[in-house]
């Protein structure tokens, strides 16, 4: 994967420099339409190689399309932090009254919580020495 990674690198730049050796041509990049320099006043274009006007051009495309997707996400992500303190506290009330109602009221579940609660060896030699006293080897 890697090496598929650094391979896609090395083509993209090669392409690039070969599109930026053949647009070496000077051109001049307004900024406003020409009615709109006389009332701004000044000269509002740029004069830059071809490749710098295209690049830029793209690279202005992709800033504006991720900040386009960040602002279209935000509920996104405002609703699932709701969602996380939500579930934190659940949870938190959960441990609560796992502690404050920790007693079991059956002798079954007192078994199966001693399973759950890592001590499954306990559990086995509860029930085997309830078998033995019974009777029911």
């Amino acid at each position: 994967m890697r090496a598929i990674r650094l391979a896609f690198v090395v083509l993209l730049a090669i392409i690039l420099i070969g599109v930026a050796l053949a647009n070496r041509q000077l051109i001049t990049v307004g900024l406003f339409p020409a009615q709109f320099g006389q009332f701004l006043g000044g000269s509002w274009s740029l004069t830059m190689p071809a490749f710098i006007a295209f690049f830029g051009a793209i690279m202005f495309g992709v800033v504006i399309g991720l900040v386009w997707e960040w602002l279209r996400e935000a509920g996104l992500r405002a609703e699932s932090n709701r969602r996380a303190q939500a579930l934190a506290k659940l949870e938190r009330e959960l441990g609560h009254l796992r502690t404050t109602h920790s007693g079991p009221q059956d002798e079954v579940l007192a078994i199966l919580e001693q399973a759950k609660s890592g001590n499954a060896v306990a559990g086995t030699a509860l029930v085997s020495g309830r078998g033995k006293a019974a009777g029911r080897s």
